[in-house]
C-alpha cells in the first residue's frame, strides 16, 4: 500500500513546492498556512488529474489553432477553481493567475526531474508508464 502511494506523495510535494515558490511572484496568498497550501495542492493535483484531459479534449481545436498556448489558459482556469474552491486560497486577476499556473508548471516540470527511478536512473516522474521497456523484441525472417 506504502510502495502504491509514494508517485503520489511525491507527485503532491512537487506540488506543494510549487505552488510555494509560485505564491510570492504570481501574487498567491494562502493566508491559512501550511494545512491551506498543502490542501490547495492537493485539490490542484486532483483537478489536474481528472478535470484538466476533458478540458484538453474539449478545447483541442482551440489548442491547435493557437499552437498549443490555449494550454496556458486551461491550466489558469484550474487554479482560479482552486482558489475559488479553497477559501484561504486567493488568486486574484487573470494575468496573476495565468503567470501563476505558468510558474507553478515550469517549478513543477524542474522539480520532478530530480527523483530517482527505482533502476538507480533519473525519470521525470509522469502519469503513465513508459512503453518499450519491458517489451521482447521479436526476431524473424522476411519471405519474399
Amino acid at each position: 500500500m506504502l510502495k502504491a502511494m509514494k508517485p503520489f506523495l511525491l507527485r503532491w510535494m512537487v506540488t506543494t513546492v510549487a505552488v510555494f515558490v509560485a505564491a510570492p511572484v504570481a501574487g498567491i496568498d494562502y493566508g491559512g498556512g501550511v494545512g491551506c497550501l498543502l490542501g490547495a495542492s492537493l485539490l490542484l493535483g486532483i483537478a489536474n488529474a481528472f478535470v484538466r484531459p476533458v478540458l484538453l479534449l474539449l478545447s483541442a481545436p482551440l489548442i491547435l489553432l493557437t499552437m498549443g498556448l490555449f494550454i496556458f489558459v486551461i491550466n489558469a482556469l484550474l487554479l482560479k477553481l482552486v482558489g475559488g474552491i479553497v477559501p484561504c486560497f486567493q488568486v486574484s486577476g487573470f494575468w496573476r493567475t495565468f503567470f501563476g499556473a505558468i510558474l507553478i508548471s515550469l517549478v513543477s516540470w524542474l522539480l520532478s526531474a530530480f527523483f530517482r527511478a527505482s533502476d538507480g536512473r533519473y525519470r521525470v516522474i509522469t502519469h503513465h508508464s513508459q512503453v518499450g521497456r519491458d517489451e521482447k523484441v521479436a526476431r524473424g525472417r522476411v519471405i519474399e
